[in-house]
C-alpha cells in the first residue's frame, strides 16, 4: 500500500506561510527573469490566469483582479521542501522523494488499521509544523495512489482519499485517460483512437497488446491500475553530472561579467557535488546569445575540460572554468545565458589516491566553507571571482525574503 503526499499549490503556499494576509487571495509565481506564470493559487486559477503565459500578456488581468505577484524564490521553496520531506521520513522508513512537493510513502511495513486516519495525522503534522497544506492519496500501487491524490485534490474537502477494491472502477471511470500518471496528452490521443477514453478503459486493456503497441512502461501502468504493483520506490542515486545555469537579467557583453557568472555557477555546482560526496573528472562550460535578438547573429559555444585528477575544490574548478571561457568568448556580442556542468562524477569512497601525484583538493578548507555557508546563509563566504554586485543576475523584482535561510531576512513578529 502506497500513500502519495502532495503539497497544495506549493509555491503559493510557501509565500502564504510568512504572509498570512495572502490567505484566500489570488497568487501567481513568475519564472526566471519574471518571464512567465509558472505557479498559481486556486484563486488565480479560478480567475482564469493561464499557466505558462508571459507575464506582460496577462498583466492587465492580474492587476484588475488584484492578484499578488511574486518572483520565484527557489531558496525558500527548496528549504521548505527539505523540511517537509524530513517530517515525512518520521512516518515511515520507506519513502521516495518524487519532486520538490511530492513524496511516495510505503505503508506495508506499518501496523496501520485505518489508512485515512494515518494520512490525516500526516496532513495535520505537516500543516502544524510548516504551515503547508497537503493532500494525501492512498492506493495499492503508486499509480493508483497518484489517482487517489488527484481525486483528493479535485473532489474532496479534506484532501484525503483511498482507492480500494470496492471503489476503484467507479473512480477510474470518472478519470480521463490523459490524466493517468505517465500517459499525458500525446499518448492519450493515440489511446483514444483505440477507443480507450477513460482510466477504466485503460485498466481493462490487454497488457500484452499495450506492450506491443507502445512499450513495457505502458504495460506496467495497466498492471498498476489492476492493483498489481510494478513500480517500487526509487532510491535516490547520486547524480552523474551537475548543472548550474541561468539566463542573465541584463545584456552581458564583457568577458569580465561572463567570468563572474561562470565562477558563480561553478560555486553552486561544486557545493551540490560535495553534498553528495562526489568528485568531478571534468567540466563543461557553455555560453549563448538569444535566438530572438535580430540585431546580431545567434552564437552558442561550449568547451569541455578534463581534469588531470578528480576535483571537488571550488577554487581549483573555478580556475579551470575561467580558462575555458576565454577560449570560447566572442567579443561584440550580447550574451543571454551561461552555465557549467560538472562531468563524470565519482563517489569519494571510490577515489584512488596517487602516491606520485598528491590530490590538490583542499578538503578541510572546503568543509569549513560549506559549514559556514550552511550555518549562516548561502554566500556568506564566496570567491571574489564571482563578483560583488552581480548585476547580471536574473531579474527577480518581486521576490519575497529568504525567511528560513538568511539571518537578515527572518520574519519579524510584533506584539500588541
Amino acid at each position: 500500500m502506497y500513500a502519495l503526499v502532495d503539497c497544495n499549490n506549493f509555491y503559493a503556499s510557501c509565500e502564504r506561510v510568512f504572509n498570512p494576509a495572502l490567505k484566500h487571495k489570488p497568487i501567481v509565481i513568475l519564472s526566471n527573469n519574471d518571464g512567465c506564470v509558472i505557479a498559481r493559487s486556486n484563486e488565480a486559477k479560478a480567475i482564469g490566469i493561464p499557466m505558462g503565459l508571459p507575464y506582460f500578456q496577462c498583466k492587465t488581468l492580474i492587476e484588475q483582479s488584484h492578484t499578488h505577484v511574486f518572483s520565484s524564490n527557489y531558496t525558500l521553496y527548496g528549504d521548505m521542501s527539505s523540511r517537509i520531506m524530513s517530517l515525512l521520513s518520521a512516518f515511515t522508513p520507506e519513502y521516495e522523494i518524487y519532486s520538490i512537493d511530492e513524496a511516495f510513502l510505503k505503508l506495508d511495513s506499518l501496523a496501520i488499521q485505518d489508512h485515512l486516519v494515518y494520512a490525516s495525522k500526516i496532513q495535520q503534522h505537516i500543516l502544524k509544523s510548516t504551515g503547508i497544506p497537503v493532500s494525501v492519496g492512498i492506493g495499492p500501487t503508486k499509480t493508483l495512489a497518484k489517482v487517489a491524490n488527484y481525486i483528493a485534490k479535485k473532489k474532496t474537502l479534506l484532501g484525503l482519499f483511498e482507492i480500494h477494491a470496492a471503489n476503484v472502477e467507479e473512480m477510474l471511470a470518472s478519470l480521463a485517460v490523459e490524466d493517468i500518471w505517465g500517459i499525458g496528452n500525446n499518448l492519450g490521443k493515440r489511446l483514444r483512437q483505440m477507443h480507450i477514453h477513460s482510466a477504466l478503459d485503460f485498466k481493462q486493456a490487454s497488457p500484452v497488446k499495450m506492450r506491443k503497441q507502445f512499450s513495457v512502461v505502458v504495460e506496467k501502468i495497466v498492471h498498476e491500475l489492476n492493483s498489481l504493483s510494478c513500480l517500487g520506490l526509487n532510491e535516490i542515486e547520486p547524480k552523474q553530472s551537475i548543472t548550474s545555469s541561468r539566463s542573465f537579467g541584463i545584456k552581458v557583453t564583457e568577458l569580465a561579467r561572463l567570468k563572474e557568472a561562470i565562477a558563480y555557477h561553478s560555486t553552486i555546482a561544486c557545493t551540490k557535488m560535495r553534498k553528495q560526496h562526489s568528485f568531478a573528472r571534468g567540466i563543461y562550460v557553455f555560453i549563448k546569445t538569444s535566438k530572438h535578438n535580430e540585431k546580431q547573429p545567434y552564437y552558442r559555444n561550449a568547451i569541455t575540460v578534463t581534469f588531470e585528477s578528480p576535483l571537488n575544490d571550488t577554487g581549483l574548478i573555478i580556475q579551470q572554468a575561467l580558462q575555458a571561457i576565454e577560449k570560447i568568448f566572442c567579443p561584440h556580442l550580447s550574451y543571454h545565458k551561461a552555465g557549467v556542468m560538472l562531468l563524470d562524477l565519482i563517489d569519494a569512497s571510490l577515489l584512488q589516491p596517487d602516491l606520485f601525484s598528491p590530490s590538490p583538493n583542499r578538503v578541510i578548507l572546503m568543509e569549513a566553507l560549506d559549514k559556514i555557508n550552511a550555518k549562516f546563509q548561502k554566500g556568506a563566504l564566496f570567491y571574489a571571482a564571482e563578483g560583488i554586485q552581480k548585476k547580471w543576475q536574473m531579474k527577480r523584482g518581486k521576490k519575497s525574503s529568504d525567511f528560513t535561510t538568511n539571518w537578515k531576512e527572518l520574519a519579524i513578529a510584533y506584539a500588541k
